[in-house]
């Protein structure tokens, strides 16, 4: 199968350019409660995926720094610890389940790496559900 069917296109995605500010990111992943976002660069190419911990640990790290403070703070100078690989459009679905393990969403490229969408696991989990169907039994 592919994998285009479980992409979350770019415009539907949540995401921030590598120049964008830490407050930026603070207020986009608050207002979608999520705990991480792929950050791209000016191209438009994928670059790496930042977590809540990374910006944590960015205020535990640099002193006197304040919330305040964090819309001086460029993404770039944010230190992330999190290498969430991303696949080509052409990737199998193996592949992308074989990522989905540790990964929430796997970052989509194109053949120019310039980020497309992702797929995320919440997408590939309800398929499967929907397609075999799971016969819960309450203990």
């Amino acid at each position: 199968m592919n994998i285009a069917f479980f992409i979350t296109p770019k415009k539907d995605s949540v995401y921030l350019t590598y120049d964008s500010t830490m407050r930026q990111a603070l207020e986009k992943m608050e207002y979608h409660r999520y705990t991480a976002i792929p950050l791209i660069d000016k191209e438009g190419r994928y670059v790496c995926t930042l977590t809540e911990g990374d910006l944590l640990w960015k205020l535990k790290n640099t002193p006197d720094l304040t919330f305040k403070d964090t819309n001086k703070i460029c993404l770039k100078d944010v230190p992330t610890h999190m290498t969430n690989k991303a696949l080509s459009i052409n990737a199998s679905l193996k592949e992308v389940l074989h990522l989905l393990v540790d990964q929430n969403f796997v970052p989509i490229v194109d053949d120019d790496q310039v980020f497309v969408g992702i797929v995320k696991r919440s997408t590939i989990m309800n398929y499967l559900f929907n397609k075999y169907g799971f016969d819960f039994e309450e203990d």
